[in-house]
């Protein structure tokens, strides 16, 4: 039996939308001019009857995007993409180009820099001035967007009063350099001229002419992908943002004043996105505001079988229309525990992991020629080699920050014997790993898996460390008690050939019941899908156990 607080939810997945008061919505674009005279493109949706909009002072939600209609293609059928729909429900909803993408006028100094942060504090306040609004206003996100809307409150518009945003980087480093490598993904907002004029121009007769204008301008961006791999450090600076970019581009950087904000935030996430431990440290920091946190059994930005706008009226209809939804008289966390019948699935908690949950630390064991290896077996001194290949594409990802395909053959696998009964795994499994090897910069990966009884390899968690910035460190914000790794420059240390070090990996958060008769299995390789350099030809790792090096996994275990 599950132990208080935490609570199942029967029928937690689908929660309706409230009447609509509306059934038709206008939608208008136009240029609004921030403070430097830079004109962002903006399409504002407003609830109308008879063809008109209505003169009612409505809240304002807002959204700062790289392109406010992309086509149906690009946008997959998301709450986020269909929040307009909101106006039926007596909402204003805008669409914001931020500066230098889709029909904005500006060049891209950074991404989700200061910059932005300033346009958003300035739309904000000119959507809280105009007649038809009540000067309450939201934001929302994700992805690149919820970066958006967590920088949106960083420099605290006082008409911000509410953010809902999911798969963000609370720290842009360990978001895009997770472990110090370099991830696949970050710079796709980078645009040619063909695919920027492809982009909606504002409404008139000069709105293609202003587009072309604007995607001039989008010349001087800066360039993403050059950047990301110009910074390996923490501390890194960058000509192109004359910054240490990482820390200017996190909204962990500024928790002080988003906390002085005082707005209402909702994160959500899922449980097979690479960001969803940045939403739980966001959560964890940002504990002084009203806060919500659902995590579900979804890819980057999905939201399959839930409600997701609903929730999201829900909670800005309490924010800023000051309805009681019932949403925060709910414990505030909500998660998904996948594998689960369907009737325990869903679960609420003050927090997570939920209380109860006991660690359980196993063994890597390596035992004969070094071809036998086993987790949670008895953990002779010995050691197993393994010659780095390049890795398996997965190719049935929807997005590239999914959680990789198991690299079953290319990696070193370490299992438990068949589990006697199902067991239930949420919070964060811990690795402590020692490795050696015959380059200076090994990248290391660690699969958590269950083997099926057919041998069906699922992956439920992964971590990663490039074994030169092992170094841990005191965290600067709270790291839910996971070991941190400070990652500046002065930490580099690149490892001497054969000899031995000892690195501690936090594997993303998991949340799932694996059946009897499956087994675990961690799965250990130099290589994954997912990272933008591949390791040299020829590299070796060796994983080391025993007495003297203790390797071992610590997983979280529901009773």
């Amino acid at each position: 039996m599950m132990r208080a607080p935490l609570m199942l939810l029967v029928l937690a997945a689908q929660a309706p939308l409230h009447a609509q008061p509306y059934s038709e919505v206008q939608r208008t674009s136009f240029y609004v001019a921030v403070r430097d005279g830079t004109r962002l493109a903006m399409d504002l949706y407003r609830p109308a009857v008879g063809g008109q909009p209505v003169a009612t002072p409505l809240p304002v939600i807002w959204q700062g995007t790289v392109s406010r209609r992309l086509p149906p293609d690009q946008a997959p059928d998301t709450a986020i993409r269909t929040m307009p729909e909101l106006a039926k429900q007596g909402y204003v909803v805008a669409l914001v180009d931020r500066r230098g993408a889709g029909a904005s006028f500006g060049a891209r100094r950074g991404y989700n820099d200061r910059t932005e942060a300033r346009d958003a504090y300035d739309i904000t306040e000119w959507l809280a001035r105009q007649p038809w609004s009540t000067g309450k206003v939201g934001v929302y996100g994700c992805s690149n967007t919820g970066d958006a809307a967590m920088h949106a409150a960083t420099l605290m518009p006082p008409s911000l009063k509410a953010v809902f945003a999911g798969c963000f980087s609370f720290s842009k480093y360990d978001g895009f350099l997770r472990g110090g490598i370099l991830a696949n993904w970050g710079s796709g907002v980078e645009r040619r001229v063909e695919e920027d004029l492809k982009n909606p121009p504002v409404d008139g007769a000069d709105g293609p002419e202003l587009l072309r204008q604007a995607v001039d301008d989008h010349r001087r961006n800066g360039p993403l992908a050059a950047m990301w791999r110009g910074m390996p450090f923490r501390d890194s600076w960058t000509d192109f943002t004359a910054s240490r970019f990482w820390l200017e581009g996190s909204a962990g950087t500024y928790r002080e004043a988003f906390v002085r904000s005082g707005v209402g935030l909702y994160v959500f996430g899922g449980f097979d996105d690479d960001f969803r431990r940045e939403g739980l440290v966001a959560f964890a920091n940002l504990a002084p505001l009203p806060r919500k946190l659902t995590l579900g059994p979804w890819t980057h930005c999905r939201n399959d079988g839930f409600d997701l706008r609903g929730e999201a009226l829900r909670f800005f209809d309490h924010f800023l229309k000051g309805i009681d939804s019932g949403l925060m008289k709910e414990p505030p966390v909500r998660f998904h525990v996948r594998g689960a019948p369907e009737a325990e699935a869903w679960r609420r908690s003050e927090s997570f992991p939920p209380p109860g949950v006991q660690p359980r630390t196993l063994a890597l064991a390596v035992q004969g020629d070094g071809r036998e290896h086993a987790l949670g077996g008895t953990a002779r001194g010995s050691r197993a080699s393994l010659a780095v290949q390049p890795p398996r594409a997965c190719g049935n990802e929807r997005t590239s920050q999914a959680t990789p395909c198991p690299q079953t053959g290319l990696a070193l696998g370490f299992d438990t014997v068949p589990l006697v009964r199902d067991t239930e795994l949420v919070g964060h499994p811990l690795l402590r790993l020692w490795v050696s090897a015959n380059v200076p910069e090994p990248n290391v990966f660690a699969y958590l898996e269950s083997v099926a009884p057919d041998g069906r390899v699922t992956v439920h968690g992964e971590g990663r460390l490039k074994a030169s910035l092992r170094r841990t460190a005191r965290p600067p914000l709270d790291h839910l008690g996971l070991p941190w790794h400070r990652a500046l420059e002065e930490d580099h240390q690149p490892l001497a050939d054969g000899q031995p070090v000892e690195l501690q990996i936090a594997l993303l958060p998991v949340s799932v019941r694996v059946p009897a008769g499956h087994r675990l299995r961690l799965s250990i390789t130099g290589a994954d899908p997912r990272q933008r350099d591949l390791p040299p030809p020829g590299a070796v790792l060796t994983v080391h156990t025993g007495a003297d090096h203790p390797s071992a996994l610590t997983l979280p275990f529901m009773p």
